[in-house]
C-alpha cells in the first residue's frame, strides 16, 4: 500500500547518503519527492561534507523514477536564500506543494576548539542548524494552512554527547534539537509535526571523508579502513549503521498513523552511546 502516494517530499542533501536514501524510501512509499544538494567543489574549508558532481543530478533522478511519483533533482545550497527559493519553486512546480521535508544536508570537520577558524564554524552551523531553520521557515506556512506535513531534521548523538575536536557539529546538532522542538510546537495544532532522528556513526561518503580527517590527524599509520573497522568493533552491535535503517524510520515518521510522534529526538545507535 503506498501510504504517501498522494505526498510530495523535499530531501535536502538528497543527492548523498542518508538524504538519498531516504528519498527512495518515500518513491518506495508513492510520494513524489524534490532532491538537492550543494552540486560541485563547495568551497572547501576543511570540512568533510560529499560534494557530488554535477552529472550526479541525472543519475539520481533517474534512479529514483518510478511510475506514479514525479522527481525533481538539483542543485541546493541551504546557506544561500536565493538557491532555496529557486530550488523551491522549481521542486513545486515538477511534484506540487512540499508535504514532506527532510533535512539531510550537513557537513564537519576534525578541528578542536583551539585554533578554530571562524569561517570553518559558520559553515558548519550555517550548513547544519540555520540551513535547517531557513528550509522550515520557508515550508512550514504552506503545510500548516493545508493542515498536514511532516519534517524530519537529520541530527545526530553528537546533540547530546559531546564529541572531542567536533565543536561546531556537536553545537549545531544540539541547536537543531532545540529547533525540532520548538517547530513541533508551533505546528501541533495544525497538522504538522516535527522529529528529529539523531543516528551514530552512519555508512556514507560523509563518514567516510571524516574518517580521513581523523586518520589524518592521529598521523598514526591508521589506513580509513582500519578505522572504520574499529568504529564498527566499538559498537555493541559490532557494525556500523546504514543510511537504509534511517531511511525506513523516516518513512514511518511520515505515515499518518505516526502523526502523535513529534518533538522527539529518536536515536538509532546500535546500542552506543556516540
Amino acid at each position: 500500500m503506498k501510504t504517501l502516494a498522494d505526498k510530495c517530499a523535499l530531501i535536502t542533501g538528497g543527492l548523498t547518503g542518508q538524504g538519498h536514501a531516504i528519498a527512495r524510501a518515500l518513491v518506495a512509499e508513492g510520494a513524489s519527492v524534490a532532491v538537492g544538494s550543494f552540486v560541485g567543489p563547495g568551497a572547501r574549508l576543511g570540512d568533510a561534507a560529499a560534494y557530488p558532481e554535477e552529472a550526479e543530478i541525472s543519475r539520481v533522478k533517474l534512479s529514483l523514477e518510478a511510475p506514479g511519483v514525479h522527481v525533481f533533482a538539483g542543485h541546493l545550497d541551504v546557506r544561500d536564500e536565493d538557491s532555496i527559493r529557486t530550488f523551491i519553486s522549481a521542486a513545486e512546480t515538477s511534484c506540487g506543494p512540499i508535504d514532506i521535508l527532510v533535512n539531510a544536508a550537513g557537513t564537519t570537520a576534525e578541528q578542536p576548539v583551539c585554533g578554530h577558524p571562524d569561517n570553518l564554524w559558520q559553515k558548519i552551523l550555517d550548513t547544519n542548524l540555520t540551513g535547517a531553520f531557513r528550509m522550515i521557515r520557508a515550508l512550514l506556512p504552506g503545510m500548516m494552512a493545508r493542515k498536514w506535513g511532516r519534517i524530519i531534521n537529520i541530527g545526530s548523538t553528537a546533540a547530546t554527547v559531546g564529541w572531542k575536536d567536533n565543536p561546531a557539529y556537536c553545537a549545531s546538532k544540539a541547536g537543531l534539537l532545540g529547533l525540532t522542538r520548538c517547530v513541533a510546537l508551533e505546528g501541533a495544532s495544525h497538522g504538522v509535526s516535527c522529529v528529529m532522528i539523531s543516528p551514530t556513526w552512519v555508512e556514507t561518503e560523509l563518514m567516510r571523508r571524516n574518517v580521513a580527517q581523523l586518520v589524518a590527524r592521529e598521523d598514526s599509520g591508521r589506513t580509513v579502513e582500519d578505522a572504520m573497522a574499529e568504529i564498527a568493533a566499538q559498537n555493541p552491535q559490532e557494525r556500523i549503521i546504514q543510511p537504509g535503517e534511517v531511511a525506513s524510520l523516516a518513512a514511518y515518521l511520515c505515515r499518518d498513523d505516526a502523526r502523535g510522534i513529534t518533538a522527539e529526538n529518536i536515536q538509532i545507535t546500535g546500542g552506543a552511546l556516540w
